[in-house]
């Protein structure tokens, strides 16, 4: 365009100013004349030459009338004419007051239109134009994307609109940024003072200023874009809030206008999780009322509950009580910290649920309490009881909310450290979880029938209770004070329960202080009840801290009283590593005292002392060939029997010790393996001590920490690409586990104030470990894995494992008068033993322990080959193997891995069960099938083929019938219980998955040998019909459901809930024999005997679906006529039920089905229904109906909406809502795959076949909880399929949501956001 025509252009207007011509006239003249000289409008040319005309050199009323007129026929764009006037407006607005009082007019008039207009946006020009405001507002430091400059156009104007009112008032703290942007040279950048008569145009302008300000920041459109930039540039953002903030509480001119107040200007949230998430109206009614209780259910809900304390607010946190109870299981030890999986799902919960963390929080700690009141009187058994549930409520519940407030105020700690304004970094970060927390413990005061202690615990709450009496009574009394008491001593209206014991908890871990004490109804003792005359003499923890060296008395009172603080435990750790040999003893026997189990409030830094003192340091001068682990094994040995109990690895279990704990017993069972017995010690109980004794503890222990019995293909669960939740492969995985964990310690930024809490005597070695490091321990575990799949070679003749079985053999034999050539291996070939006598066989056994195991499968092999042709009768087996045991408890695991492996392989013929050659079940083998038959009746499982044919001779497998003969020699002592609690549960899996009713028999001959062991065996015996039918398990989780929900009754609602599908535990708690068995306890102790677990993916979600469709019908029987559709004053209802109550109910039961879904299968099942399953419902005709009468658009949508909770619920439990968890790595991959899909389907290249209700419902369901709850899941994914989603959400009318998609995506995608924002309808 030549200049000829702009400088016409001007002529014109100049002549319009001169004759005063009505701007629209003018106006229109203009564009009839661009029109004709073929300019493209809007304008960006004229846009500039007009503001050059206007400043400075006709800055009068008309041009700026015109400039007005010229915007609103759309001959120039707006965008440009406000950023270039706020180039030049700005840095002369003290010299031109009323031109800066016209541009902000304008402003006003023109900015929030041109904003929410889609013509300037769909303009051809558009792209341009930006670029022209790009180069305008010198943003050449930006992306040139047009949406990215709309939002830095908005907020540009906004923060010069700051600063201005900031320097107005002399507030501004820096050089104001439009002076890098003005380009008038002609008065250059001084401010000249106005006269009087300008003073009052100055001070309009500063509140015109702060109200425009105001404006902006409060409409939704404006406010909607500005929030990309609040989350996409947060530094951007912080720097303009921290000068919002200056003028609220400094600006004069502010506190003298009438419509803008500072609390007003600063109510404005620009945060995400403000604004309403869910998608926008549907077009139908029914659409419409869902949406609404998505979108507000959960809260009222919430509400409600909390008032009326229902059982339905507990099942919002089903899942903690499921994973809680899970932990009880004691044939399992957890390689994770049940505190980061514990975590993990809280942060989940709370974020499915929409609730506070109080709530989540009380959620917690209540099913934690519930978890102990079913252990108050459990039946007996190889299992951990008490000491389990009290460490994992007071100990791990504790340290869980540790890590959620840790994990804000680490991140608080973070952000300010990258804060412009870093505000005061030495401030402790104090988050409002901690307040939270404050109020969760003060609401779970008024559970009493929770906080009831049990009996082995109510001195400890008692003591608890006395310690806050004496506090708020003024009383300055030690931990000395409180151990002299004698429980006599105390009045029993101190009324201590677990209430008191939590807060103590808390306030150990400083979550709380001891203002806690003086809260209502805290304290319920008088003051004056207190005890005066307390001996305080007595040894005790006191006494150790003021110096009293550790005599035997001392050690005594400190084994069997818990350490309370984390110096009592330095000070113990101190003699471990610097005392005396007595005195490490000493420390080793304190250490695995009534501290490990009982001491709560320092459990877990009790757990890495031990650890740490497993693996000595080599000593300074250490010179000798052997292992310097062989000199301490005296004091190995006190911590490898204090660790053996079944509670004590439970617990090191919990706290996710058992990586560590294998990484040190490894190098001890390699060093005493590979030492000679010739040295002996004396034990702290006086007995002696060999190398292979130190070995035995130890190895039976490493054997312990994962499924060492179980064949491989058990581990892959059913094929899947991982284990299931919690399943261990082997000590490679253990080490695996190790090292990733030493290697990712301390990354997170709850680490930033965690690390305070861990003693600094404490460190760990970083350094990877690996098997290779354990030669012989490696070259074991080959020929067990060959062992265990039955693929062991045969024995060459000669050498020294030949020697060794002989000796071994004549060993067994030696009260036998056979010889023992008969019982040579017939894989030896011809032996030249001839029988040496007994001490000629122990002379030849004095080799390394690693030999005998080396050995010991081919004696095994040998005695049962004997026992089945007749040469070796059954009694003499199982003696043979305890003796065998006896020498070395380690072969223990060898006995259990052979005998396993051949009951395989099923070569060996039955042993019959007739009290003469083996033991017979017959005197109880009745009682326990009718107990059986009793306990799958209540829980709803019929399987008819359980009869057991009385007339029939009751046989066994003959090595399981050797192995059963071989557990019940063991006397049920303390000394033998580490080999029980190896051996039981081996014996249990082994019979489990043997023909029935090998596992019935199995339990009626311990319940025999140890009667009050008798529920426990029948529960078990009960769990093996799983084993054997994919129906049972069907049955079972059908029960779970229907219980949990309470369908089938008249009274829905009232009925089901935690209670009905975990009950009270199990046991004889009644007369009249075994009490019912809970259907949750029940498949929480089975689903890991399910050798194909896939099969279950399917099948909960079909249970799912019925549930669906009997919440709908009322939770009628199904064949009851469904009643009408009606609307009533409460909202719509569907039968009797309300649609918000549906809905809360179809909650819940996406939340059960997705627990067990998680807890059965992991991640891996997880997958397989995102990726395989779903897919495969959507495409097929009937896949989400169970019956092909069903109809009725409500049902359809509760389907569609039930699909998408079970989908996002199991998602988050099993890859977490952030990236703290290993699994979340393989998310992105699965929700791609998944997303892709949608997409698809949304674009019409994959035809459905499902209910379009269902579909809509699931896919705006599914869509809104990602955006609601998962947001980082979403920012995680790739553009290009968010944007296809996005596109095919705004097809579905869900504008809204398909916005709130993109938004959350981040700066990829900002431009593209803002530009959709302005075009949305608000």
């Amino acid at each position: 365009m030549s200049d000829t025509v702009w400088e016409g252009v001007i002529e014109f207007t100049k002549w319009a100013q001169s004759k005063n011509t009505d701007p629209v006239l003018w106006a229109v003249e203009l564009s009839s004349t661009l029109t004709s000289a073929a300019v493209s409008l809007p304008s960006t040319e004229l846009s500039r030459r007009l503001v050059s005309h206007i400043c400075w050199d006709n800055h009068v009323p008309i041009t700026w009338k015109f400039l007005d007129a010229a915007i609103s026929l759309n001959i120039v764009p707006p965008f440009l004419v406000l950023s270039l006037l706020s180039t030049r407006v700005f840095p002369k607005r003290h010299l031109h007051p009323s031109a800066f009082t016209l541009f902000l007019s304008l402003l006003k008039r023109h900015l929030l239109f041109s904003l929410s207009s889609s013509s300037n946006i769909n303009s051809p020009n558009y792209p341009h134009i930006m670029e022209s405001v790009h180069h305008a507002l010198h943003l050449s430091d930006l992306d040139p994307e047009p949406g990215v400059v709309l939002v830095w156009f908005l907020f540009t104007i906004l923060s010069w609109l700051l600063e201005a009112s900031l320097d107005d008032e002399g507030l501004l703290e820096h050089k104001p940024t439009w002076l890098h942007h003005d380009d008038d040279d002609d008065d250059g950048d001084d401010v000249i003072m106005s006269e009087p008569e300008n003073e009052a145009l100055l001070r309009k302008n500063t509140g015109m200023t702060i109200e425009l300000i105001a404006l902006f920041l409060q409409n939704k459109l404006t406010s909607r874009i500005l929030s990309l930039l609040h989350k996409n540039m947060p530094t951007h953002w912080e720097t303009f809030v921290h000068q919002l903030q200056r003028l609220a509480a400094n600006s004069l001119v502010l506190r003298s206008l009438k419509n803008v107040t500072p609390e007003s200007l600063l109510s404005f949230t620009i945060k995400s999780d403000g604004l309403k998430l869910l998608s926008s109206q549907w077009k139908t009614t029914h659409k419409l009322e869902l949406n609404a209780v998505m979108a507000a259910g959960a809260a009222s809900q919430i509400s409600c509950a909390l008032q009326t304390h229902d059982d339905s607010w507990s099942l919002l946190w089903l899942p903690i009580d499921l994973i809680l109870e899970d932990a009880m299981n004691g044939d399992h030890v957890a390689e994770t910290s049940a505190v980061e999986v514990l975590t993990g799902l809280v942060k989940s919960l709370q974020a499915v649920n929409g609730t506070a963390w109080h709530n989540a929080f009380l959620g917690l700690w209540m099913a934690a309490l519930r978890l102990v009141q079913r252990e108050r009187d459990p039946s007996e058994g190889p299992v951990p009881r008490l000491d389990t549930c009290l460490c994992m409520l007071l100990c791990i519940t504790t340290l869980v909310v540790a890590n959620i407030i840790e994990e804000e105020e680490g991140e608080l700690i973070v952000e300010a450290e990258r804060s412009p304004t870093n505000q005061r970094k030495d401030k402790p970060a104090l988050g409002e979880r901690r307040g939270e927390l404050v109020i969760s413990l003060q609401l779970l005061g008024d559970y009493e029938g929770l906080l009831n202690p049990p009996q082995p615990v109510t001195w400890v709450a008692n003591q608890a209770a006395a310690k806050a009496v004496m506090f708020v009574s003024g009383h300055a009394v030690g931990n000395g004070y409180l151990e002299s008491m004698n429980v006599n001593d105390l009045p029993t209206n101190y009324s201590g329960n677990l209430w008191h014991l939590i807060v103590e908890a808390c306030i150990a871990r400083h979550l709380l202080d001891t203002s806690a004490y003086f809260w209502p109804g805290y304290v319920s003792a008088p003051c004056n009840q207190i005890p005066h005359s307390i001996p305080n003499h007595l040894p005790s923890w006191s006494s150790l801290m003021k110096g009293s060296p550790l005599t035997p008395p001392l050690v005594n009172v400190l084994a069997a009283t818990p350490a309370s603080s984390l110096a009592e435990m330095e000070k113990i750790f101190e003699f471990a590593i610097n005392g005396s040999d007595e005195e490490k003893i000493s420390a080793a026997t304190i250490l695995c005292g009534a501290s490990l189990v009982r001491g709560w409030n320092v459990q877990e830094h009790i757990i890495f002392f031990m650890i740490k003192l497993l693996s000595p340091p080599v000593p300074p001068k250490y010179s000798g060939t052997e292992s310097h682990l062989i000199s301490y094994a005296p004091l190995l040995n006190v911590l490898l029997v204090g660790i053996s109990p079944v509670d004590c690895v439970q617990i090191f279990s919990l706290h996710g010790a058992v990586p560590l704990l294998a990484a040190v017993l490894m190098p001890i069972c390699e060093a005493f393996g590979s030492c000679l017995p010739n040295v002996s010690w004396t034990a702290a109980t006086g007995e002696k001590l060999s190398c292979h004794a130190v070995f035995s503890n130890a190895f039976i222990l490493l054997l312990r920490l994962w499924r060492f019995n179980h064949p491989p293909l058990d581990h892959v669960m059913g094929g899947a690409a991982t284990p299931a939740l919690g399943s261990q492969l082997g000590p490679e995985y253990l080490l695996l586990v190790r090292n990733c964990m030493l290697a990712s310690f301390g990354k997170l930024p709850r680490f930033v104030v965690s690390s305070r809490r861990f003693s600094k005597m404490i460190s760990f070695s970083t350094d990877p470990i690996f098997m290779d490091s354990f030669p012989k321990l490696n070259i074991w575990y080959r020929q067990h894995q060959e062992c265990i799949a039955s693929t062991r070679s045969a024995l060459a003749p000669g050498g020294s494992v030949l020697q060794i079985v002989d000796a071994l053999l004549s060993m067994m034999c030696k009260k036998i008068s056979r010889s023992s050539q008969a019982l040579t291996p017939t894989t030896s070939g011809s032996s030249t033993s001839s029988g040496s006598s007994l001490d000629d066989a122990m002379m030849k056994l004095k080799v390394p322990a690693w030999d005998i195991l080396e050995a010991a499968p081919f004696v095994l092999d040998a005695a049962l080959t004997a026992c089945a042709h007749g040469r070796l009768s059954p009694r003499e087996l199982a003696t043979g193997l305890k003796d065998l045991a006896d020498f070395l408890p380690a072969t223990l695991g060898t006995i259990v891995s052979y005998l396993s492996a051949e009951v395989t392989r099923g070569i060996w013929k039955p042993a019959f069960m007739n009290g003469t050659d083996w033991p017979s079940p017959a005197a109880n083998l009745s009682t326990v099938e009718q107990q059986i038959k009793k306990i799958l009746a209540a829980t709803g499982v019929d399987v008819p083929s359980l009869a057991i044919d009385g007339n029939a001779p009751a046989t066994l497998p003959l090595p399981l019938a050797a192995f059963l003969s071989l557990t019940i020699t063991y006397k049920l002592d303390k000394s033998a219980e580490r080999y029980l609690i190896l051996t039981g549960p081996s014996l249990i899996t082994l019979a489990a998955g043997c023909p029935w009713p090998c596992m019935p028999i199995v339990g009626s001959l311990w319940a025999q040998k140890v009667k009050r062991w008798s529920d426990f065996f029948v529960f078990k015996a009960s769990g093996t019909v799983f084993n054997h039918s994919r129906d049972a398990v069907v049955q079972l989780l059908n029960s779970c459901f229907t219980s949990t929900l309470g369908l089938g009754s008249s009274c829905i609602y009232n009925n089901g809930g935690v209670g009905a599908l975990l009950g009270h535990g199990f046991g004889s708690h009644f007369s009249g024999g075994i009490s019912p068995v809970a259907p949750g306890i029940l498949y929480l102790r089975v689903y890991r005997s399910i050798r194909d677990v896939m099969f279950l993916t399917e099948e909960i979600v079909s249970l799912l679906m019925l549930s669906v469709r009997d919440i709908a019908n009322g939770g009628l029987p199904k064949g009851e006529s469904e009643k009408k559709l009606k609307k009533t004053k409460l909202g719509m209802r569907y039968g009797q039920v309300s649609l918000a109550a549906s809905m809360t109910r179809v909650k819940h039961a996406a939340l059960l089905g997705a627990s067990f879904l998680w807890i059965s299968g992991g991640s891996s099942l997880v997958q397989s229904l995102i990726t395989e399953t779903l897919p495969s419902l959507c495409l097929s005709a009937h896949g989400f109906e169970q019956d092909v009468l069903e109809s009725g658009v409500v049902v359809a949508m509760l389907r569609g909406y039930a699909m998408a909770c079970f989908v996002v619920f199991s998602g988050t439990f099993a890859w977490g809502i952030d990236s703290s968890s290993p699994a979340s790595k393989r998310r992105p991959k699965v929700l791609g795959i998944h997303l892709d899909f949608l997409a698809n389907a949304l674009d019409g290249k994959v035809s459905l076949r499902c209910d379009s209700a269902t579909w809509r419902a699931y896919v705006s369901g599914v869509m809104s909880l990602m955006v609601s709850c998962t947001p980082q899941w979403i920012e995680e994914l790739d553009v290009g399929i968010l944007k296809r989603v996005s596109k095919g959400l705004r097809q579905l009318n869900e504008e809204d949501l398909a916005l709130r998609l993109l938004e959350i995506r981040g700066r990829s995608v900002m431009g593209e956001v803002a530009e959709m924002i302005t075009q949305s309808r608000f």
